[in-house]
C-alpha cells in the first residue's frame, strides 16, 4: 500500500514566505532606552533594592519610636473570665462579688443556740457550684520605671537618626555604583573603538606586508608576524565588547531592569575636583559622612540601652484603676471599683539586672572602639582617593601627550618598514606602544572619575546635582 504524498503549490507557499520574510524585514526593531547620568541615578533610587531595605530600616525605627513612646500611656485591659467552682473559699468569694451572699450560707440553718458552735455548717462547708462571669476593665499607669521609658525613647530616637544617616549613605554608594558602571561602559567602549582602530591598522599591515613577500622585498615570517599581531588585535576587541556587555549587565542590575531591557547611556560624566588640603579633606569627612553620622547615633543608642539596663536597679512605681462586673451569666450586675498604687524595688534577683547593665556598657565600648576605627577607615579613603585622583589627572594628561607622540612615532616606522629601513620588530613594537597609549589615555579618564567620585563619597558629597 502505498500512501499518497500531499501536493503543494509552490508558487503560492513561496510568495507566502516571500511576503512573511517582506513583513519581518519590516518589523520595527527593539530601540534601547537611552538614559543619561542623572536619570540612571534616578532610576536606581527609585527602583534599587538596596535603598529598600534601608527604608524598611528607617520604618522599623520609627515604629520603634512610637512602641517607646507609648510606653508612658496608660494601658487599658478589657476582659470576661468564666467560672464554674464549688470550692468553698472561691465559691463563697464569688458570692460576694454577685452580691448574692445570705445567712443561709454560712449554715445559719443549722445554728440552733450556743451548743451549736461546734457545728460544721454544710452550706458554708459543702457548697453547690456555682458559675461566674466576670468583666473586667482595668488601666494601669506607670509613674516612674528608673529611667526604663526615658532610655527606650532616646534609643528609638537615636536608631531613627541613625536609620536616616544610613540612607543617605545607601543613596550615595548607589549613586557611585551606577557612576562605575555608567562610565565602565563608555570606558569599554573607549576600548572597543581603540581595538577596532588596532584591528583596521593591523589588517592593514598584514595586506601590505603579503605584497612586500610577493614582491621579495620582505621574507614570510614578517608576515606571519603581524598575523599573530592581527589575531591579538581581535581577542583584545573581543574582550573589550564582553566588557561593555558586562558594564551594561551590571547598569541594568543597578538600575532594577530586567537583562533583556535594551539600554544605552547617555554622555559620560566626569565629576569635579575637590579643593582643599588633605588635613581640610579629612576634617570634612569626619563631619559629615553618613556612615559616621549613623555610627555615632548607634553609639547614642547604646548608651541609652545602658540607662534603661540600669531601670532594674531602681524602684518602679505605678496606679491601678480597675472596673468589675460579676454575674452569674454575662451582664452588668455586681458592679465594683478597685483603685490602687504600687512601690516595687527588687532588691535581689542574683546579679541578673547587673550582668544586664554590664553587657550594655561593654557594647557601647565596642560601638566606640567600631566608631574609632570606621574614623580611621574614612580618613584613610580620604586620602587614597585623593592621591589617585591626582595621579590620575596626571596621568591623564601625560597619556594624551604620549598619544600624539606614539602615532607618530608609528607613522614613521610604517613609513621606514615600507623603505626597507625598520625590521618587522620594530614596526611591530611601535604598533603596540601606540595600542597602549590610546588604551592608558582611556584608563586614566575612566580612574579619573572613580577616584573623584570615590573622594567625595568619602567626604559625604556624592549627590548627582554636587558632581
Amino acid at each position: 500500500m502505498h500512501l499518497r504524498q500531499p501536493r503543494y503549490n509552490v508558487r503560492r507557499l513561496s510568495a507566502l514566505l516571500l511576503s512573511a520574510a517582506f513583513w519581518l524585514a519590516h518589523l520595527p526593531a527593539a530601540t534601547a532606552q537611552t538614559l543619561d547620568f542623572d536619570q540612571c541615578v534616578a532610576t536606581a533610587l527609585r527602583q534599587n533594592p538596596d535603598l529598600s531595605v534601608s527604608r524598611a530600616q528607617l520604618d522599623q525605627a520609627l515604629a520603634g519610636l512610637r512602641q517607646a513612646q507609648g510606653s508612658r500611656l496608660p494601658r487599658l485591659t478589657a476582659s470576661v473570665n468564666a467560672t464554674r467552682t464549688n470550692d468553698a473559699l472561691n465559691a463563697f468569694g464569688i458570692k460576694l462579688s454577685q452580691r448574692n451572699a445570705t445567712f443561709n450560707d454560712f449554715g445559719a440553718s443549722q445554728f440552733t443556740g450556743p451548743a451549736a458552735l461546734g457545728v460544721a455548717p454544710d452550706n458554708l462547708n459543702h457548697p453547690g457550684s456555682v458559675n461566674n462571669f466576670n468583666t473586667r476593665l482595668e488601666a494601669q499607669l506607670p509613674l516612674y520605671t528608673g529611667g526604663l521609658i526615658e532610655g527606650n525613647i532616646e534609643q528609638a530616637q537615636a536608631y531613627i537618626r541613625a536609620a536616616q544617616h544610613g540612607d543617605v549613605a545607601a543613596r550615595q554608594q548607589v549613586i557611585f555604583n551606577v557612576l562605575q558602571a555608567y562610565q565602565g561602559v563608555h570606558s569599554a567602549r573607549a576600548f572597543v573603538s581603540v581595538a577596532k582602530q588596532a584591528e583596521a591598522a593591523a589588517a592593514a599591515q598584514v595586506k601590505t606586508i603579503d605584497s612586500l613577500v610577493k614582491g621579495g622585498v620582505v621574507v614570510k615570517s614578517d608576515l606571519l608576524s603581524a598575523q599573530v599581531r592581527l589575531e591579538d588585535v581581535r581577542i583584545q576587541l573581543l574582550q573589550a565588547r564582553n566588557a561593555e556587555a558586562a558594564a551594561l549587565d551590571q547598569l541594568h542590575l543597578l538600575l532594577g531592569l530586567p537583562l533583556s531591557e535594551p539600554l544605552d547611556v547617555g554622555a559620560p560624566v566626569m565629576p569635579a575636583a575637590i579643593p582643599g588640603s588633605a588635613a581640610a579633606l579629612r576634617a570634612l569627612a569626619l563631619a559629615d559622612n553618613p556612615k559616621l553620622k549613623a555610627m555615632r547615633d548607634q553609639l547614642g543608642a547604646s548608651q541609652a540601652g545602658v540607662k534603661a539596663a540600669k531601670a532594674g536597679l531602681y524602684p518602679q512605681v505605678g496606679l491601678m484603676a480597675r472596673q468589675d462586673w460579676n454575674d452569674s451569666k454575662i451582664g452588668f450586675s455586681a458592679s465594683s471599683y478597685t483603685l490602687g498604687g504600687s512601690l516595687s524595688w527588687t532588691m535581689f534577683d542574683g546579679n541578673v539586672t547587673r550582668g544586664a547593665v554590664d553587657r550594655a556598657s561593654a557594647k557601647h565600648a565596642e560601638q566606640q572602639a567600631r566608631l574609632v576605627q570606621a574614623e580611621n577607615g574614612v580618613a584613610l579613603q580620604v586620602d587614597d582617593s585623593r592621591r589617585k585622583a591626582e595621579e590620575a589627572e596626571f596621568r591623564l594628561a601625560a597619556r594624551q601627550l604620549a598619544v600624539t607622540s606614539a602615532d607618530a612615532a608609528a607613522n614613521l616606522v610604517n613609513k621606514r618598514y615600507a623603505s626597507g629601513v625598520a625590521t618587522i620588530a620594530e614596526l611591530l613594537a611601535a604598533q603596540a606602544q601606540q595600542d597602549k597609549a590610546h588604551a592608558d589615555v582611556v584608563a586614566a579618564q575612566y580612574d579619573l572619575a572613580v577616584q573623584r567620585a570615590s573622594l567625595k563619597l568619602a567626604i559625604g558629597k556624592l549627590e548627582p546635582d554636587q558632581l
